[in-house]
């Protein structure tokens, strides 16, 4: 019924999955990194300085990472007792509501990273430990928030070409 939405739609659900992929390879990178930390400073007697900066400054990124899958996986709690018992018109209007805020929200953040990115990149400002340039840890968060906020575009546009009674 709507092809050029759906196609673009598949395109973004798989850009979606790489950053969520992206997002678990830093979890994982930051699981190894704490458990090599807690090691070298118990077993060896000798803390590592870095660690606690690196996973610190990593938690930006990882925090959106999975927003755009969660949503493409129906996975955000909602409670539906009352949206259940709404004729199918209800049910879209309550829809159309949640993904507006939904939009609405993800834009706020996008414009909030995309502007940190920005910022620190002209300042040229770095972490205090490591001397990593801090654009380099807002730029994955505000490119996760911009996808989010693209995507809950699209299926807001989507939800509002399809009939309630397909809702």
């Amino acid at each position: 019924m709507q092809p050029g939405l759906d196609r673009l739609i598949g395109h973004v659900e798989r850009a979606v999955v790489w950053l969520a992929a992206a997002g678990a390879i830093v979890v994982l990178v930051q699981m190894v990194w704490i458990t090599y930390g807690v090691f070298t400073r118990y077993a060896l007697n000798a803390p590592d300085r870095m660690v606690t900066e690196a996973t610190a400054l990593l938690l930006f990124p990882v925090a959106f990472a999975g927003l755009a899958y969660a949503m493409k996986e129906d996975a955000y709690p909602k409670v539906t007792m009352l949206t259940d018992t709404l004729p199918p018109m209800g049910r879209k209007i309550a829809a159309l509501v949640n993904l507006c805020v939904m939009l609405g929200v993800g834009l706020f953040f996008s414009l909030a990273g995309v502007s940190a990115t920005i910022r620190s990149f002209n300042s040229g400002a770095s972490s205090e430990i490591l001397l990593w340039p801090r654009y380099a840890f807002w730029a994955p968060g505000a490119l996760a928030l911009v996808l989010f906020s693209i995507y809950a575009g699209l299926r807001l546009v989507k939800l509002i070409r399809t009939p309630a009674q397909e809702v």
